[in-house]
């Protein structure tokens, strides 16, 4: 079974998102939106089904990053979701919540061995 894909995001705490994500377009050329900037790619060389990966700094009072005290987090992209959950719990590994459903995927988070917060996503394409 695959499990993690590629990275479907990086997430990090700042004094000013907003400055922080407004220095990236004007000196970086990020295509920046109101989450930070999405860059797309192709899934395998030469295929046609486009995939994303989100930058976005969050506030550096944000709780989202939280049981984790770091000040990072890492989004993982992955295929099948509910099967992966079901393994990873079978391993021993700390699942922090359930898996939520939105329009544009499925998420959960779980703990790495050092504590660090995980976000699985599997897109809906």
């Amino acid at each position: 079974m695959k499990r993690v894909t590629g990275i479907g995001g990086i997430f990090f705490k700042s004094k000013d998102p907003k400055k922080l994500t407004e220095w990236y377009q004007k000196h970086l050329g990020l295509e920046t939106n109101p989450y930070g900037a999405t860059f797309e790619w192709y899934e395998n060389s030469g295929d046609t089904k486009k995939a994303q990966t989100q930058w976005t700094p969050f506030s550096e009072t944000t709780k989202y990053f939280e049981p984790s005290t770091k000040e990072f987090m890492i989004n993982y992209r992955v295929e099948n979701l509910d099967a992966l959950v079901e393994e990873l719990k079978k391993e021993g590994v700390t699942i922090l919540d359930g898996i939520e459903t939105y329009d544009y995927g499925k998420f959960v988070h779980i703990l790495d061995a050092e504590g660090n917060k995980i976000e699985l996503w599997e897109p809906i394409d």
